[in-house]
């Protein structure tokens, strides 16, 4: 499984970002490996299309890309905790990192430089 970030998602759903040709990319460079996210990081995506009233349009894109929801495990606030002290990051971006690692991830894809060198060192 690789991880997907919110900085991948949300420039891969607004074709006026600045990184979505980037995003488009890259997601296209994992088709054929499961890609997941967690669903703090589906619910980050989601706020800019709930306030512009398209919620359902963003669902339909994420469900195309057949994302997985890996939700936080009973318990996970230790384990965020953990991963925000020894990190620095702050707690969504440790949220990825708890996702990559319950799921057992290859790779966390990202545009978030502190982010990506966190899941080096944190991912096997």
């Amino acid at each position: 499984m690789i991880v997907v970030d919110a900085s991948v998602l949300i420039a891969h759903l607004d074709d006026r970002d600045a990184l979505h040709e980037q995003a488009v990319e890259r997601l296209l460079a994992a088709a054929g490996e499961t890609l997941g996210a967690s669903t703090l990081t589906l619910a980050e995506v989601l706020v800019g299309p709930a306030r512009r009233g398209r919620l359902d349009d963003a669902r339909a894109a994420i469900a195309a890309l057949e994302i997985q929801d890996v939700p936080l495990a009973s318990g996970a606030a230790g384990d965020l905790a953990t991963l925000r002290a020894e990190t620095g990051l702050k707690l969504p971006d440790c949220c990825v990192l708890l996702a990559a690692r319950h799921s057992s991830a290859s790779a966390v894809l990202t545009f978030d430089e502190r982010l990506a060198k966190a899941a080096g060192r944190v991912l096997p």
